[in-house]
């Protein structure tokens, strides 16, 4: 047995397992907090809104840098970040004329809307960018080439074969699986016209696609149309040009938007157990092992990441970014800003709540370890 099979071989791997596991995730939070608080410092500077700190991570302060009047920290917890903004607080001492122009809360509602809203703005616009470079860098795509033939399925007794290559559906050509699935499932058991490439000869085949029972991403059970083959190894690397990988790249980002947001609704519907839900521990595996297949698995977990921190900052809990944004616009509507009371009221329950949330996802990142 060589060196590395042993006890001190699997040692080593583990230890270096979790090192890239450590650097990916403060690689992957770190790109994400900074893009996310990039937002609100733009945004503020813009507005002509003065900002004291800017700060990657929280806690004690390990660097940090001041240019003009602003203060560029890099802190010891990198679970999140900060950007400080002059006039930010009410129980601030009493600011001189000039800066009372630049505070925070002497800007109209909308315009803190705006740069509060920003944050999340930047984290689906840096998603959109990252998936549009995965396109760019080439991801693998299965082909239409036939895999196992289900015997006695559809596909079967209308004579296809392993290796066949399947290139129009009802005369709408087709190259990739997914085109295939696609046609399959709408045509709602309708017969389909399957044009066939066998070893270079071309013929059609009629099939009637079978109704089956499946599972969604979510463990519903769900209708699909199948006809019986499976997919086969075959891939090729698909890349797109700036244009498309851009337009791909939005397609990408507005549907795991929606798909984020209905998991949201289907664990509050009880369909989703609570206990998918994960915690900077499985963010960690999940970002080790994406950097160690690649640059573009990590970038295209990155882009999800990015998502999902997006639609989280806009729940409307009073300590998240759709909290604020919230009271906000209470005052645009009513003419009058919420007051501190109901607001520190309002912070509490909701720190609170995601103080539970933190606890509940570190819960589910050990059990998933011990296994249970």
């Amino acid at each position: 047995m060589g060196a590395d099979q042993g006890p001190g071989g699997r040692r080593e791997r583990k230890v270096s397992l979790i090192g890239i596991n450590i650097v990916s995730v403060i690689i992957l939070l770190g790109v994400l907090i900074f893009v996310h608080e990039l937002g609100h410092f733009l945004v503020a500077k813009w507005s002509g809104v003065g900002v004291l700190k800017f700060s990657l991570g929280f806690g004690p302060r390990l660097i940090g840098k001041k240019i003009g009047e602003t203060e560029y920290i890099l802190s010891a917890i990198p679970l999140g970040g900060y950007v400080k903004m002059l006039g930010e607080s009410e129980d601030e001492e009493d600011l001189p004329p000039d800066d009372e122009k630049r505070s925070f809360l002497k800007q109209p509602a909308f315009r803190r809307i705006a740069i509060v809203a920003a944050g999340p703005l930047f984290n689906f616009l840096f998603a959109i960018l990252a998936f549009a470079v995965v396109y760019t860098i080439g991801v693998p795509v299965s082909t239409s080439m036939v895999g196992v033939v289900q015997e006695d399925g559809p596909a079967f007794k209308a004579g296809l074969l392993s290796g066949d290559v399947i290139t129009a559906i009802n005369d709408k050509e087709i190259s990739r699986w997914s085109d295939l699935a696609s046609a399959v499932n709408e045509s709602e058991g309708k017969q389909l016209k399957v044009r066939i490439d066998r070893d270079s000869r071309i013929f059609d085949v009629y099939v009637i696609p079978e109704s089956i029972k499946s599972k969604n991403v979510f463990g519903e059970e769900i209708d699909i149309y199948r006809i019986g083959v499976g997919i086969s190894d075959e891939t090729v690397i698909e890349r797109k040009g700036p244009v498309g990988a851009l337009s791909t790249g939005t397609q990408q980002a507005w549907g795991w938007t929606k798909l984020t947001c209905l998991g949201m609704v289907k664990i509050l519907q009880g369909v989703v157990s609570p206990k998918e839900l994960g915690g900077p521990i499985l963010i960690a595996q999940m970002a080790g092992s994406q950097a160690s297949k690649g640059l573009a698995p990590f970038i295209f977990l990155m882009a999800v990441l990015s998502v999902n921190l997006g639609v989280l900052n806009l729940l409307p809990v009073p300590i998240l970014d759709g909290g604020h944004i919230a009271f906000f616009l209470i005052e645009a509507a009513t003419g009058r800003a919420v007051s501190m009371r109901w607001r520190e009221m309002a912070q509490q329950v909701g720190f609170f709540l995601l103080m539970l949330l933190m606890i509940f996802v570190f819960y589910n990142d050990i059990a998933r370890i011990l296994g249970y």
